[in-house]
């Protein structure tokens, strides 16, 4: 997946379906039409933003976005969205999607992750066991202009930085770090043979060895708690209790817990039919092992903050006694992207779900699949296989100018897979020009963000919008 034949500048906010297709010539051909790119879309371009005429109010937005969710978890969402800056800009990918059709875009189109802010990255295991560093969230996955994915991650670095009372002159050094890491990586991608691209991950020893003694300790101790997670340890004892001689999930206000008028250990009809469309969508190999496993206990489970209020459970199947599998069903929605980068392909939005992890990560999960419901799409994981989250609110400048450096280069391999490495290396070019440009981009969004976010305090402190918060532990 690349670029289409005319570059587009901007953008209308109407739906449009671009056609994808696969660059065609030798590499200096390609790397020259990427350059060439630069006279339809200079890249200094990208450097503002300005609220368009007309823009939707943004407390309209976030309520749009939120047409179809379970009503009953929509406060939690708005007390989690309404807490900081940053966490508002964690719930509102719909919001900027729509800003981001009006901002200038070459016409290059990848398989984009829709919401790459820096939350959405973050260490995993592969199925053969390393651990790899690439972006793991991906509900809003489309092809879509490249940029957006490169812009909404490097503003999520300055209103996090911000957040963590960094200053704007930090702030916009670890943005251009970003950005500067995504143009070299993606030079160093657009280098490399096709199979050797595909192959490519960011293991945890790569990028743990450019870490200094104290950070290097610090990062090699969290791997080896996650590990033992992975092999339950820890995650079996925190999630489940017994009645009587059956495991059953702990319920966990306000975050997990059983639906009303079901008794723990009860398997809805709808949940059973949900797994048996969704064991149709795995291999072979993974379908006998799935069979090994007995469903035992399914609960409601609410994650993040954009995806609060969609339907998702965490299931618990065992395959013999201290031998658990935990999944999480999770509903797939419209991507935020699709009103302005074209409907899926994908009957299903689960399937668009699936195969945009299987394009954008080098390894996943062995029960990635999909589901189909009476009403709603799933897609459907583990629930937690050594998955590492960073704790950015902890990061200082330093951290956060590596973290930056690892999201740039992971967000870079992603969209490389797309093979559109070589025309978005001959666009960005060798110098900074394009790293400034966004960096400046990040500074004024993050602004919009702030405005943004006060207009949604606003609205729960006057009581046109209901939010319940939860005490912070």
């Amino acid at each position: 997946m690349a670029e289409t034949k005319k570059p587009k500048v901007g953008g209308t906010g109407r739906k449009v379906v671009v056609p994808v297709e696969r660059p065609a010539g030798t590499f200096k051909e390609r790397y020259a039409a990427g350059k060439a790119l630069r006279e339809a879309c200079p890249r200094d371009a990208h450097a503002t933003w300005t609220s368009p005429l007309g823009r939707p109010d943004p407390v309209h937005l976030v309520l749009e976005s939120e047409k179809g969710r379970l009503p009953d978890l929509l406060p939690l969402r708005h007390g989690r969205m309404v807490r900081s800056p940053f966490t508002f800009y964690r719930g509102a990918a719909f919001t900027m999607a729509a800003d981001l059709a009006s901002t200038p875009a070459t016409g290059v189109r990848a398989q984009c992750c829709g919401d790459a802010h820096l939350c959405n990255y973050g260490g995993f295991a592969t199925p053969e066991r390393r651990i790899i560093f690439a972006i793991n969230d991906l509900d809003e996955t489309l092809p879509a202009p490249w940029e957006w994915d490169v812009k909404r991650l490097a503003a999520s670095f300055v209103v996090a930085c911000r957040d963590n009372g960094l200053g704007d002159a930090t702030a916009k050094d670890v943005a251009r770090t970003c950005v500067r890491s995504y143009r070299e990586s993606m030079a160093e991608f657009s280098q490399m043979k096709t199979l050797e691209l595909w192959y490519r991950a960011l293991t945890a020893e790569e990028l743990i060895a450019g870490l200094g003694p104290a950070l290097r300790k610090r990062a090699l101790k969290r791997i080896e708690k996650e590990q033992a997670k992975s092999r339950g340890e820890e995650l079996f004892p925190k999630l489940v209790e017994h009645k009587g001689e059956m495991p059953i999930i702990r319920d966990q206000l306000p975050t997990i817990f059983h639906a009303e008028g079901h008794t723990p250990g009860e398997i809805q009809q709808v949940m059973r039919n949900a797994l048996a469309t969704y064991r149709d969508t795995l291999p072979p190999s993974a379908q006998s092992l799935f069979d090994r496993y007995e469903l035992r206990d399914a609960a409601i489970k609410v994650v993040g903050v954009g995806s609060v209020g969609t339907a998702c459970w965490v299931l618990l199947f065992m395959a013999g006694e201290g031998d658990p599998l935990f999944l999480q069903i999770k509903e797939a929605r419209a991507s935020v992207l699709e009103p302005y980068a074209g409907r899926s392909v994908f009957p299903n939005q689960g399937q668009r779900v699936v195969s945009g992890y299987r394009l954008m990560q080098p390894a996943s999960d062995i029960f990635l699949g999909w589901a189909r419901g009476p009403r709603r799409h799933y897609f459907v994981r583990q629930l937690r296989d050594i998955k590492i989250s960073l704790r950015v609110e902890t990061f200082g400048a330093q951290e956060m100018g590596i973290f930056a450096t690892w999201c740039g280069r992971a967000l870079a391999l992603s969209h490389a897979r797309s093979d559109c490495a070589v025309t978005l290396s001959g666009y960005m070019g060798k110098s900074d020009v394009f790293d400034n440009a966004l960096a400046a981009f990040a500074l004024a969004y993050a602004d919009q963000n702030e405005k943004d976010h006060a207009a949604l305090d606003r609205a729960v402190r006057a009581g046109k919008v209901k939010a319940v918060f939860e005490t912070e532990q």
